[in-house]
């Protein structure tokens, strides 16, 4: 198997950036999801309004947890796929 050129490391590169972005998009929605699941508990009236700043306060902290995560992940398959 030959090595790979240096387009095709690029090639390769912008693979990774999409689906990390895919990755995030991801997250994202999943955010969207369980706050309007929250929005839904508290028109129901089954939480408080405080719990429900609570559990926004919460997931927006997991869902800035996870995307950098996936930074992180992105950038060292980066840096892996370019080092020769």
């Amino acid at each position: 198997m030959p090595p790979l050129t240096e387009q095709r490391r690029k090639e390769l590169v912008k693979v990774v950036k999409h689906e990390g972005e895919n990755a995030k998009v991801a997250i994202r929605n999943l955010r969207r999801d369980a706050n309007h699941q929250v929005k839904e508990l508290l028109k129901a009236k089954t939480i408080s309004e405080d719990d429900d700043r609570r559990a926004e306060e919460v997931i927006q902290k997991l869902t800035d947890r996870y995307v950098v995560e996936v930074d992180k992940m992105v950038a060292e398959k980066e840096k892996e796929v370019l080092t020769v």
